[in-house]
């Protein structure tokens, strides 16, 4: 019977090892090939790029739904499909932008690092414009992901004010989504793929005007001028299909492990992106630069770990608000873009 009991928990162990893996895999992989199309493949238009991505993921979602029945439809009133799905779709798309567009000016290291600031947008946000108010050590565990920030910001050293600001608001943009996801899509129990599917198709249609207006000349005169524009399509592509496969791998590891050990190995992916991006494109990075980098990570699982013991708390009271409120986290922490972004599992 012993052996039994170890089998089953051997299984779910490496059933959790193997979701993270495959999640950290497709994550470093689309992140490491955005790059790539932007400076090795000298196509540097990150609202193409992103509407690439919209694309194939609306063609995944529907793919998977319909034709390989990986999740049941979820049915949302036409009503409510432009009053509560559209203004999610808009926030959601001006996210995925700014984060290419990042990308696009930034290295990787230094973007993956910003956006570890999204927890603290997050909680300022809510503070000042929804004024709701956050225990001591959710703003303690802030300190040292603000301190980390600031340590890589005034240390990097391919710093660019354009791309820095783009990440920043693409904080702030992860920061509304999510904050707005709770009461526009209250009544709405979604999951990755069901939320690819009714946004994506939005964010096309957001971005598709801005997207040939303001780069479709440069596009056509980048097909005219590449030398091997077969093998760069291909890149292209194949980064929009890696995009949506990511939304599948983050369904699957969000049910393969625990609150703590998501938050761990959403940090570590962090550190994994940046280490492997530094030996594809080798952008110099300094040691206080790296420490700065160290302290942001060790913050946000700080961070993640406290609100998780608060979570736990608010659950255990019988009939209490927190209850119904960490059942609902959990349905807003399915609620992920195309490109990661990390989420909070409460």
């Amino acid at each position: 019977m012993e052996d039994g009991g170890k089998a089953p928990a051997s299984l779910g162990t490496l059933r959790a090892v193997l979701a993270i893996l495959q999640w950290w895999g497709f994550n470093v992989t689309v992140i490491i090939m955005n790059k790539w199309i932007f400076q090795k493949l000298d196509f540097k238009f990150p609202l193409t790029v992103s509407c690439v991505h919209f694309i194939c993921s609306s063609i995944g979602a529907y793919i998977a739904i319909h034709v390989l029945k990986a999740k049941p439809l979820i049915e949302v009133e036409p009503e409510d499909r432009w009053k509560r799905i559209f203004p999610m779709s808009f926030v959601f798309c001006i996210n995925i932008v700014l984060g290419n567009v990042s990308l696009r000016y930034i290295p990787v290291s230094f973007m993956q690092t910003i956006k570890s600031f999204t927890p603290a947008t997050t909680v300022i946000l809510q503070w000042l414009v929804w004024n709701k108010h956050f225990e001591w050590r959710i703003w303690a565990s802030l300190v040292p992901i603000v301190g980390g920030i600031l340590l890589t910001s005034v240390t990097e050293l391919s710093f660019n004010i354009f791309g820095f600001c783009a990440a920043m608001v693409g904080c702030l943009a992860t920061s509304t989504k999510t904050i707005l996801a709770e009461s526009l899509l209250h009544g709405y129990k979604f999951d990755s793929i069901n939320t690819v599917y009714y946004m994506a198709p939005f964010a096309t249609m957001i971005l598709a005007l801005p997207a040939m207006l303001l780069e479709g000349g440069g596009v056509i005169n980048w097909f005219y001028t590449h030398d091997s524009i077969v093998s760069a399509l291909i890149i292209i592509l194949g980064s929009g299909v890696l995009a949506f496969c990511l939304n599948f791998s983050i369904f699957y590891v969000i049910h393969s492990t625990t609150a703590v050990t998501f938050n761990v190995a959403g940090n570590l992916k962090v550190a994994v992106a940046v280490l492997v991006s530094w030996l594809i494109f080798r952008n110099p990075i300094s040691a206080m630069n790296a420490i700065g980098c160290g302290i942001t990570l060790v913050g946000c699982t700080f961070y993640g770990y406290v609100r998780h013991l608060i979570s736990q708390r608010q659950a255990a009271a019988p009939g209490s608000p927190g209850t119904a409120h960490a059942n609902l986290s959990r349905n807003q922490m399915e609620m992920l873009p195309l490109v990661d972004d990390k989420q909070e599992k409460v």
